[in-house]
């Protein structure tokens, strides 16, 4: 497994990380036993980025990842979380200092931890990225010693660059996979630039850039792939990255033939992620040891050749930008 700088806190984490939404709820049944085993094979791969939030599983997934790292002792991997999205309404007023100190003393509780190493507001309504007082109770935070970093998880591209004027931010998250290429442009440059670490997330396009779903695929209907498709829980983009699914079943064929027949289509969508030297580390999600196996290997792929990529990028330019573009 490789490591990457985390953007200026100083830490080293690896390329693949674990993301913690799917152990926590909203892609079906996951039982403890196999969360746990699936987080403990990805720590034993070489994860070092941990990827959760108060809200996955009401805090399951946080109070899963204490209980794994309490088993294993010894050195901790960087534990990110997440907060904002337990508001009901989720409204820009509701991200007051008493509030964000309430969600952080939650994760504190749930990760049985005295400081928190990084807590990003989760995907806030775009106001929030222009009330400076939000990111100065971030900021107090860090003084008082519950939380080391604070960041911001995104859904547009605008909010990231407008997230990256707040000196003291110092990671931001955000869809980027080879259906949702836009990131690629001004927001790596820049946040490379400031040395802000950028955490990809959704990478396997809820599971579509694995290459196993079809039009006959059917989800539980506790899974966001099932009541989520048109956005009506939360933002679209966060489900199939918001490409219409038969769109996406049709694209998924085209980079099948494109990509190496002896690499499982999603070790190679992870490394078409990597091959963007802006992301600090991407976190696919994992339901079983397999999955968290299979994710880590992806660090060890050789580099994808430039005809490939660059054909890669005429199929989401043809086939996919016109979809989600200009929307995040």
């Amino acid at each position: 497994m490789k490591s990457r700088q985390f953007g200026r806190t100083g830490a080293a984490v690896s390329e693949i990380g674990f993301g913690a939404w799917a152990i926590g709820g909203s892609w079906g049944d996951v039982s403890s036993q196999d969360a746990k085993a699936a987080l403990h094979a990805a720590l034993d791969s070489g994860v070092s980025f941990i990827d959760t939030a108060d809200v996955y599983g009401d805090g399951r997934s946080e109070q899963l990842i204490a209980q794994v790292l309490k088993e294993r002792g010894g050195a901790r991997p960087f534990v990110a979380t997440k907060a904002g999205r337990r508001l009901s309404p989720h409204v820009a007023d509701g991200y007051t200092k008493e509030n964000l100190q309430a969600f952080v003393e939650r994760s504190l509780a749930n990760l049985e931890v005295d400081c928190l190493d990084l807590v990003q507001l989760h995907c806030p309504p775009t106001e929030v990225y222009y009330r400076q007082e939000v990111f100065g109770a971030m900021d107090e935070l860090v003084a008082a010693g519950k939380i080391r970093h604070y960041g911001v998880s995104v859904e547009k591209v605008e909010e990231a660059l407008k997230a990256l004027e707040y000196p003291n931010v110092a990671s931001i998250q955000i869809i980027f996979n080879i259906f949702r290429q836009r990131p690629s442009a001004l927001l790596m440059r820049e946040a490379q630039r400031r040395n802000v670490a950028i955490i990809a997330r959704v990478p396997l396009a809820s599971g579509l850039l694995s290459g196993k779903m079809s039009a006959h695929t059917t989800f539980a209907a506790d899974d966001h792939r099932h009541f989520n498709r048109n956005g009506e829980a939360f933002d679209v983009g966060e489900t199939f990255s918001g490409v219409p699914y038969e769109v996406a079943l049709a694209a998924v064929e085209k980079i099948r033939r494109l990509a190496p027949q002896d690499v499982p289509m999603a070790q190679f969508a992870l490394r078409w992620i990597l091959m963007e030297s802006g992301v600090s580390t991407v976190i696919p999600g994992a339901r079983n040891v397999q999955q968290a196996q299979s994710n880590s290997a992806a660090s060890a792929l050789p580099e994808i050749p430039a005809p490939l990529m660059q054909a890669l990028r005429q199929l989401y330019l043809d086939d996919i930008a016109p979809y989600v573009h200009q929307r995040w």
